[in-house]
């Protein structure tokens, strides 16, 4: 199974995860991604800050689908490393870059004031825009079954 690692490693566990939460991740990331384009106009720290948690939610969305949850500790880490495995070689580079903006968002909201350029918010949130919208089709069979 692609997932035995994250299992055995307990950084994922199996569960039986409702659509409504599925449904609920997904339209969190909209949501942060409509706000954050906003918030940017003032602050590029929070603008990224919350255009990350779009990318965290569509990726929690994707675990959810699947049937896992990621456990608690390291949460965020363990999201990205199931993301690796599920979407593979074709997303290796994307999903890397999301781990690293992890990082550099923890830096901006806990230790430094400023540390996040017009640039660098404005990159993460172009291919957040596409992450999420790419997250949404691919569930689109389990959010809307009738579709």
């Amino acid at each position: 199974m692609a997932y035995d690692r994250l299992l055995k490693s307990r950084r994922i566990r199996k569960e039986a995860i409702s659509r409504d939460e599925v449904v609920r991740a997904l339209d969190r990331a909209e949501r942060d991604l409509r706000i954050a384009e906003k918030v940017m106009r003032e602050d590029w720290d929070w603008g990224f800050a919350i255009t990350y948690n779009a990318v965290l939610q569509a990726s929690r969305a994707y675990v959810f689908a699947e049937g896992y949850r990621p456990a608690s500790v390291e949460s965020h880490k363990n999201v990205f490393a199931f993301m690796r495995e599920a979407l593979g070689s074709e997303y290796e580079s994307v999903v890397t870059y999301f781990d690293r903006m992890r990082n550099k968002r923890h830096r901006a909201v806990y230790d430094v004031v400023g540390a996040i350029t017009e640039t660098e918010a404005k990159n993460l949130f172009a291919e957040a825009k596409n992450f999420v919208a790419m997250i949404r089709d691919r569930l689109q069979m389990v959010i809307d079954p009738d579709a």
